[in-house]
């Protein structure tokens, strides 16, 4: 593994737990780095970072919030 991958996977969190609990991606990013793309993407996946979860659950909470108000009127 690159020592540039291995820093990029210290700095973050859920790369460094995933990895963990996903050891088989060591091996594949020993033997292919560039496949590091594929790792971020299956990391962000598992985690729901993405922008459209982000904003699914933003929309939610304020759909909530609205209901609790409207509740209390």
């Amino acid at each position: 593994m690159t020592l540039e991958l291995q820093f990029k996977i210290k700095e973050n969190e859920n790369y460094l737990r995933y990895l963990r609990q996903h050891s088989y991606w060591y091996k594949i990013l020993n033997r292919t780095p560039w496949e590091f793309k594929r790792f971020e993407s299956e990391v962000k996946g598992t985690y729901r970072q993405f922008k459209m979860n982000r904003l699914k659950q933003a929309f939610t909470t304020f759909e909530m919030l609205e209901k609790m108000l409207a509740g209390f009127k």
